[in-house]
């Protein structure tokens, strides 16, 4: 598995580095949903570990089918 984050870094909302995955407001309705990467909510700020946005970026990596014709 390639690293798309830095495994022992810890990011933030407002990091350049999480919009890879979505913007402020997508990550904001992932949460809401339960479906975005894990995350600590410590008070009002949002942390992401690198880890786990790494398994979370692994988790929906999609491999491509070849459409054989003939």
């Amino acid at each position: 598995m390639a690293n798309l984050f830095e495994q022992n870094r810890n990011y933030v909302l407002g990091d350049p580095e999480l919009e890879i995955i979505g913007d402020r407001d997508k990550l904001a309705q992932w949460r809401h949903k339960g479906i975005g990467p894990a995350f600590y909510r410590l008070g009002r700020k949002i942390v992401y570990r690198g880890a786990d946005l790494n398994a979370w970026a692994e988790a929906h990596r999609v491999e491509p089918v070849s459409m054989g014709r003939n």
